[in-house]
């Protein structure tokens, strides 16, 4: 896995440019979905691997549940993919990882901490997971691959993936080994909509008794998936004030007053710089 480290803006641009251009449209089209974490050593697991214990016996139990308990006007169809996508947006412990297309709203949750490190200097670098997705779909069943084909399309939808499987079980039993397919939330949320969101969703076939897979150990295997861009953590607050500029903001991602405070909070706040402190 390539580990690109990035100093400047301009360094972070051609990063995230090189590569991009779609030969057939002459415009910049990147293939990648990016995934921004503040820590460069936190790996690729989903919130169902983090919540412990005997977590392969409990998805089922989790989802079953919630679907139950919500309100069904809450997804736009009856798809356990729309209620997967709502559960992972609600906070539900789930397989879903969160993407996005934009490298600059990747960018912005590596810079989140800005505001909570000690002394206003933040200390440990960030990353953003690039990750080729039409890479990652030429290993996916025929039955699957097929559907992008005939959709003309990069990424899955609720409804294309309710023709091939209508439950995680079925979706696990089209292939004897893990595969990982990307999939657009429906748009029930302007959160969605501003941060160009999209999941990632890896199979679990065979014996659900044993651990599961990664999607960074998933990764490991195919060499050229997928590359990490680092933010040295001296650099974080110059990446910030550059998303500032570019309205790349948690008023702009996170819609409502909840935003607007946090954005207000970062935005007036000091860095303190080091030769300022006592």
């Amino acid at each position: 896995m390539d580990d690109i480290i990035v100093e400047t803006w301009n360094d972070f641009n051609d990063v995230i440019l090189a590569g991009s251009t779609n030969d057939g449209l002459g415009r910049v089209r990147s293939g990648f979905a990016y995934r921004g974490v503040a820590n460069r050593n936190f790996d690729l697991k989903t919130s169902l691997l983090r919540l412990g214990g005997a977590y392969h016996t409990l998805e089922g139990h989790v989802f079953r549940n919630f679907k139950k308990y919500a309100f069904r006007e809450t997804v736009p169809e009856n798809s356990t993919w729309n209620w997967l996508a709502l559960a992972q947006h609600h906070g539900l412990p789930t397989r879903l990882l969160d993407w996005t297309y934009s490298p600059y709203v990747a960018l912005h949750f590596v810079t989140e901490d800005v505001v909570t490190e000690r002394e206003g200097e933040a200390t440990v670098d960030g990353v953003i997971w690039c990750v080729d997705r039409q890479g990652v779909h030429g290993l996916l069943p025929e039955s699957l691959k097929e559907l992008l084909r005939r959709e003309k399309s990069n990424v899955f939808t609720a409804e294309a993936l309710d023709e091939r499987a209508n439950t995680l079980g079925q979706l696990d039993q089209l292939a004897a080994t893990e595969f990982v397919l990307f999939f657009e939330p429906p748009s029930f949320d302007e959160r969605i909509v501003n941060q160009f969101a999209l999941h990632s969703l890896m199979s679990h076939p065979g014996d659900r008794s044993g651990p599961w897979l990664t999607l960074d150990r998933w990764l490991e295997q195919y060499p050229g998936l997928c590359r990490r861009i680092i933010i040295p953590a001296r650099k974080k607050w110059e990446f910030r004030d550059m998303l500032d500029e570019i309205n790349i903001t948690e008023r702009v991602l996170y819609p409502g007053l909840d935003g607007l405070s946090r954005w207000l909070k970062r935005y007036y706040m000091p860095r303190v710089e080091r030769s300022m402190r006592t």
